[in-house]
């Protein structure tokens, strides 16, 4: 049985160690780092399932960190910080981290929350295997090499510009992106105070893919930062 992975990052020692005793006791292999630049080593040469991020490290921070592995990876990313400020909560939540964790933190919660986020990734990774140009989330099935879209079996007709977006979305599943990002990615062009633009094409989509547009299924709206699709 394949033994997941969690890469955990953080400047205190006493954490980490602590933590080890957890990860090891719950059958986890534990990989350690004591500042982004480490961690980014670390992940190229390492497989990885699961990252835990601390804010605040020297060298280079976890919210620098944060968005360089975003670019190249989608693995959950659980983010801890002393800060409890909502706008520092958002500021890592809309970099790509899954969770934001306050310190001081219980180790049987992060373990639990480490175990839930690993599991919806499991679940993502096989709901996809079966093709690789289709991106299916419960009964919503988006087809890149078709360029179709299909929901409970019916095709649903996207323009292209709601195409590449609802992809984008599903591609980042279960990652708040803000009104800039998805308007850089689906217009290629720079955000020029656009935010009416992408909340009109997404009203668009949800009419499209939605039973119920008041209560959205796969498009959730996340206040203060922008959308994401629904990890179901």
């Amino acid at each position: 049985m394949t033994r997941e992975t969690i890469l955990m990052v953080d400047d205190e020692k006493e954490i980490l160690s602590l933590m080890d005793i957890y990860f090891k006791n719950e059958g986890f292999t534990m990989l350690k780092a004591s500042n982004g630049l480490e961690a980014l080593a670390l992940l190229n040469s390492q497989k990885v399932d699961l990252i835990i991020l601390d804010v605040m490290m020297p060298v280079m921070d976890g919210l620098e960190a944060c968005m360089k592995i975003r670019e190249i990876n989608h693995i959950p990313i659980i983010m801890l910080s002393a800060k409890t400020q909502d706008i520092d909560k958002i500021s890592g939540l809309s970099l790509g981290a899954d969770e934001y964790v306050t310190k001081p933190f219980s180790p049987l919660v992060l373990l639990a929350s480490v175990k839930s986020h690993i599991r919806r990734a499991k679940q993502f990774h096989t709901a996809t295997v079966p093709n690789e140009h289709e991106m299916i989330v419960d009964d919503l099935v988006i087809n890149t090499a078709t360029h179709t879209v299909t929901v409970d079996q019916q095709e649903v007709k996207l323009t292209p510009r709601e195409f590449a977006i609802l992809s984008l979305l599903a591609v980042n599943r279960g990652i708040v992106l803000s009104m800039d990002k998805i308007y850089e990615s689906a217009w290629n062009e720079p955000f020029m105070e656009s935010k009416n633009t992408v909340m009109v094409h997404i009203r668009k989509i949800r009419e499209k893919i939605e039973k119920d547009t008041q209560q959205p299924k796969y498009i959730k709206t996340v206040w203060g930062i922008g959308y994401k699709m629904e990890a179901l």
